[in-house]
């Protein structure tokens, strides 16, 4: 805390717990402002200028740290695995060993490291002096538990849900653990106004906060990509680029209404929501088109690679270059070079399954932005969220804080009817006269898994006249007897039998790369060599290296509905099995969205699925951005 109000650091250092709770009532009261207790400095004002250079946030997969040289006989020594040396190193950087001489605990920084493994460490390296109520143990816990709490999506989290999870891992004071990483800065204390508190009779009222803690990483992602579309808003002048005469009349040769509507948005505001379903995709292309005939500097960013495809193909040879993925354009890899202050040469960026996207990953694309450049982020809120921390679609939409377009144009046939109603609820029989929607009834798993391989090898190719590759398994788990593990084993025992002799996989196999959460590339296996596993797909040839294959790589013919985000395959087989609390309206609506022309549901009967798509879906992420947003003034009508 950096407020000449805060508690002494006497009265911390004696109770850092009570500190922070005092900190709350005053806040709760109205006796002192919430921005007080920040315990860093105030964001940079919205049209500050920017830092130039490229992204803050490196790529998770970016460069190696060297292991320093003592460390794999210090783990050694604390009964840790060697092997587990270079994954330290990375968490730690260069200063690792001395870094867990003096705590221990930090082994939980490690990508896989339990509380109970590092408990186990800093008993052999400190003996009786490893106690649960060691500072440094709370602390590390404290930073283990966000980190967990951003891989389903909440960049922050109630002190009092944090104090909940530190007790079930054996904390004896949970409070006070909170309040001393709050005051050692380990992690940041939040007070935001409450917009969704009911509204007090009493005028002069406390103004309701909502208290939160998160670590600074997301914090700062947050905030940065609240500033920087701020920033966007602030120097946005419409007829720059072109005039609204121009805009009128590319809005009047569009080729629906709704994508009238959003080149009409977009015309006149700088940041603008859209939302609809696989059809509506087009309308997003024809605002791109629009925009490129009136002279605009134009990109659009798909989430996965086979969407840049059906971007470029959608936009035409002589405008593909403009369709990229968000990784490969922040990467730069792809879309257009970064000119000298770090910034995009653009005048419109799109944003395709923009509710796939990150709080760091938007942050980042924001950021490199110039000013004056119009935004849309186009999506389907009904489906599942960003594999990291944040909803920015979802907070977009929520703050109000700028036009959305809300597409009316359907998606056609039985799938879409199907899928339409699995988004208001309900899981309706659909009338499918060419087999578009079949339901295969099952009695257990061993069944289901049978079923599920004679679909893809033989029923779906036979029907459709498709091949076993046009087919996708998804799945809702990676574990148990229908999790991709069981159902991959079974379908390359059908389709390419063999020992698995590179690292398990054999040349024919398909699978599923993942250099980093939310990023998955299907391929198949070509050949080793002595730099790695080679795999190819629509994109060409590419090496993963023998070291990354374990962690990387798994078997592609089942992935579960989080890795299909943002994929569609002409037919697919929807395995939901006994998927417990995974299985809710998002998961099935993300699912069975995935089917271009087929989709088979291999399921028991009864009515748990029924059940998790009428239920109100669940997972909730807690974040602070649609607060941070609304605190911004409005630009536009909202729709």
């Amino acid at each position: 805390m950096t407020s000449e109000n805060a508690p002494s650091a006497a009265e911390a250092a004696v109770d850092p717990a009570a500190a922070l709770r005092a900190a709350v009532r005053a806040v709760e009261s109205g006796e002192r402002p919430a921005a007080s207790f920040f315990n860093r400095p105030a964001p940079p004002k919205p049209l500050a200028p920017r830092a130039p250079g490229p992204p803050a946030r490196p790529a998770p997969e970016a460069g190696q740290v060297a292991v320093p040289p003592g460390l794999p006989a210090l783990l050694a020594a604390g009964g840790a695995p060697e092997a587990l040396a270079p994954g330290v190193a990375a968490a730690l950087g260069e200063g690792a060993e001395q870094e867990l001489r003096a705590d221990p605990w930090r082994l939980l920084a490690a990508p896989g490291v339990q509380p109970r493994q590092a408990d186990e460490f800093a008993r052999a390296l400190l003996g009786a002096e490893a106690g649960p109520a060691d500072e440094r143990r709370g602390a590390a816990l404290v930073g283990w538990l966000l980190e967990r709490a951003a891989l389903i999506g909440h960049t922050v989290l109630t002190p009092g849900a944090l104090a909940e999870s530190l007790a079930e891992h054996g904390v004896p004071a949970p409070d006070e653990a909170v309040g001393a990483a709050v005051e050692a800065g380990a992690l940041l204390l939040f007070q935001d106004r409450d917009d969704d508190a009911p509204v007090a009779a009493d005028e002069e009222a406390p103004v309701p906060v909502r208290v939160s803690v998160g670590l600074d990483r997301y914090a700062l992602a947050e905030e940065s990509l609240a500033d920087g579309l701020a920033r966007l808003r602030g120097t946005f002048e419409p007829a720059a680029q072109a005039p609204a005469a121009a805009w009128a009349e590319a809005g009047e040769a569009a080729p629906g209404p709704s994508a009238a509507e959003l080149i009409a948005a977009v015309a006149a505001s700088a940041v603008v929501a859209h939302t609809g379903g696989e059809t509506a995709k087009a309308e997003p292309i024809a605002l791109a088109a629009a925009a490129r005939a009136l002279g605009l500097r134009v990109c659009l960013a798909a989430h996965q690679a086979a969407g840049r495809r059906r971007l470029a193909a959608a936009l035409g040879a002589d405008a593909a270059e403009a369709a990229v993925t968000v990784a490969g354009l922040l990467a730069g890899r792809e879309g257009p070079a970064r000119d000298a202050e770090g910034l995009w040469p653009v005048d419109l960026l799109v944003v395709t399954d923009a509710g796939l996207l990150g709080a760091e990953p938007a942050a980042a694309l924001v950021e490199s932005l110039p000013d004056g450049c119009r935004l849309v982020l186009s999506g389907d809120p009904l489906l599942l969220g960003s594999a990291g921390p944040g909803q920015v679609l979802a907070d977009l939409l929520a703050s109000g804080g700028c036009p959305r377009v809300v597409s009316r144009t359907p998606d056609p046939g039985p799938l879409g009817e199907l899928v339409s109603g699995v988004g208001v609820g309900e899981l309706s029989e659909v009338a499918a006269p060419d087999r578009e929607v079949v339901i295969v009834p099952v009695g257990d798993p061993g069944e289901a898994v049978h079923r599920a391989v004679q679909l893809v090898a033989e029923s779906i190719p036979r029907a459709f006249g498709t091949s076993p590759e046009e087919a996708q398994v998804i799945t809702a788990a990676h574990g148990g007897p229908l999790g991709t593990r069981a159902l991959n084993a079974a379908v390359k025992e059908r389709l390419n039998a063999g020992p698995g002799r590179f690292g398990g996989f054999d040349p024919g196999d398909r699978v599923a790369h993942s250099p980093a959460p939310g990023r998955t590339r299907l391929a198949t296996v070509v050949e080793a060599g002595a730099d790695g596993l080679w795999l190819a797909d629509e994109e060409g040839r590419f090496v993963v290296a023998r070291d990354a294959v374990a962690r990387t790589l798994r078997h592609g013919w089942a992935i579960t509905a989080h890795q299909a985000a943002g994929l569609r395959w002409p037919a697919v087989v929807v395995v939901p099995g006994d998927a417990g609390a995974a299985l809710d309206r998002r998961w099935v609506y993300t699912a069975f969205g995935r089917a271009e022309r087929h989709l088979s549901v291999v399921r028991s009967p009864g009515p748990a699925l029924a059940d998790a798509v009428a239920a109100s879906p669940r997972g909730e992420r807690a974040t602070r951005l649609r607060t941070l947003l609304r605190e911004q003034p409005r630009s536009g009508a909202v729709g």
